[in-house]
């Protein structure tokens, strides 16, 4: 006859233990395959965040120049335009066209491209214009973008020579007026320092420039050659601040002058032009074309 024995305690114990485990195997097994998993996943997740980085880097490195065309037609409500665009973002070109902006047809390109660069450096982004016709040195600008604003500051180095020059002739691709008096001669820019600020589509000057109307002609005269005229601007980008010119006379036989302000709601200016003694006859078609004839004077208002 067999006897039999009592399990003691520790037997008792341990066969808990053991159902214990048997329920719950399941679950540590399943938490262990997720510890498992982690790794995997983060390396999935740092592979799809690196190849967006990628595509964004290259989308920003490669951009085509066409958006910076379109920057410009914005800024400058499409009186500035830039067409056949080539290159990037960076490094493009293109041709510089004035036009009559709206839905005008009227524009007017200069013959040879605009070529440009940009570079990111210690105050914003450097710009460097290039121009055969109409730069005798490369232009550089200092542009630091921002929320609804931009500024651009031209690296001038307190020059007084002319940092640009265009033919007067492409004045009329701006449409009425200039398209009648198809004006003539060489305009000449030129700045000891000055900066441009657009906050909320507007523009604003802060600091000094020089605008120089050399030679000039129209075909409304019949004279070859009207004089030389200078534009002064001066400004300071302070809310509410005005853009203020002034135009004078350096010589010719259709004497100039006057004053006026650059404002948010558009240009305003008040002057007089009339002819030097014994040219009134040849100039006074022209004088009754550009401004309201009181006598010998033509009165120009504008704004």
């Amino acid at each position: 006859m067999k006897r039999r024995t009592r399990a003691g305690p520790g037997a008792a114990a341990a066969a808990s233990r053991f159902e214990a485990l048997s329920r719950f195997g399941p679950a540590s097994r399943y938490m262990g395959e997720l510890v498992a998993a982690i790794p995997a996943r983060i390396a999935r997740a740092w592979s799809i965040a690196g190849i967006l980085l990628g595509v964004a880097v290259a989308l920003v490195r490669f951009a085509p120049a066409s958006w910076a065309t379109d920057a410009v037609a914005t800024a400058t409500d499409g009186r500035v335009m830039l067409a056949d665009a080539q290159g990037t973002v960076w490094d493009g070109s293109a041709l510089p066209v004035l036009s009559a902006g709206g839905d005008s047809r009227e524009s007017l390109a200069l013959p040879s491209r605009l070529e440009w660069t940009i570079r990111p450096g210690i105050a914003g982004l450097n710009l460097t214009l290039v121009h055969a016709c109409c730069l005798p040195q490369p232009m550089q600008w200092t542009v630091v973008p921002g929320w609804n604003q931009v500024r651009m500051a031209l690296v001038a180095e307190g020059s007084s020579t002319a940092m640009a020059q265009w033919p007067a002739g492409w004045l009329a691709g701006l449409g009425t007026p200039w398209n009648t008096l198809q004006p003539g001669g060489l305009i000449q820019f030129s700045s000891p320092g000055m900066s441009l600020h657009r906050v909320q589509g507007r523009w604003q000057l802060d600091g000094q420039a020089q605008i120089d109307f050399m030679n000039a002609s129209s075909r409304i005269s019949t004279l070859d050659r009207l004089g030389s005229y200078r534009i002064d601007l001066s400004g300071r980008a302070q809310p509410g601040e005005a853009i203020a010119l002034t135009i004078s006379t350096l010589e010719g036989v259709l004497q100039i002058s006057g004053t006026g302000q650059g404002t948010p709601t558009g240009l305003r200016f008040r002057g007089e032009a009339h002819a030097a003694p014994g040219q009134e006859a040849p100039l006074n078609n022209l004088l009754n074309i550009i401004g309201r004839r009181s006598g010998a004077i033509s009165v120009i208002s504008i704004g």
